[in-house]
This record gives C-alpha cells, structure tokens and sequence, in this order.
C-alpha cells in the first residue's frame, strides 16, 4: 500500500504479485485498470494530488488519468440533474405502456377493418397465450 492506502499499480514492488501482473490490472494484454481502482484513482486528483506525480507514479499516462476525471465529473453531474423517481413517474410509465397496447390494438383493427372492406381475407389467427 503507498501513503492513500491504495494498491495500485507501480505504487510499490511489494504490492505487484508473484505473476508480475499489478493489483489494479484486469485481463491479460491491454493495459486495463479495474473500475475501483479508477475511481481510486481519479479521487486521488480530486483530493489534489498533482497529475504528472500521480501519472509517473502509477505508470499510466497524464491523458488517460484526465479522460478518467472528465469521465467520472461527467457522470456525477449527470447523476445531479436527474430528480428521483415518484409514484407519479411510475403512474406515468404504467399509462405510456397502456397507451402502446392500445395503439397497437387499435392499428390492428384498422387493418382488419380495411381487409374486411376490400373483400380479402382476413389472417389466420394464433391463439393467444
């Protein structure tokens, strides 16, 4: 663990496993960081650590630990802006619903309806589950 108590890549030789792969590492190949280990990360910046420091100590390039802090802002502001959910939001769901069924229903009459009047018949029905 280094000085925030994270383990996160190239924080110390110690914290890297037996296999060489570093704690903060998913999958084999790429270079891939787990989401905890991102959000670590990124809180890091937050709390004001400096970029470049946090950079060459993780390994992981300046660009990427800013697109991960953008990335993480964004989504929290996001998350700001949307109000929570009521019993009126899911009134309205349930009568949007409705409101498709019924539209469907109602096309498919208007279908029947014009095949009647044009003489053709009507399709087989399926039966109903």
């Amino acid at each position: 663990m280094d000085q925030h108590g994270s383990k996160g890549p190239g924080s110390s030789e110690g914290a890297r496993r037996a296999t060489g792969d570093d704690p903060g590492m998913v999958g084999k190949g790429k270079q891939r960081f787990s989401a905890r280990w991102k959000v670590e990360t990124v809180l890091r910046l937050l709390r004001g650590e400096d970029l470049e420091l946090v950079s060459r100590e993780l390994n992981v390039t300046a660009a990427r630990l800013s697109k991960w802090r953008e990335q993480f802002l964004t989504s929290g502001r996001a998350a700001m802006k949307k109000r929570p959910q009521d019993g009126r939001d899911l009134e309205i769901a349930r009568l949007q619903q409705k409101l498709g069924e019924v539209t469907m229903d109602n096309e498919l009459l208007q279908q029947k309806i014009e095949r009647l009047e044009n003489g053709l018949p009507l399709p087989p029905r399926r039966p109903r589950r």
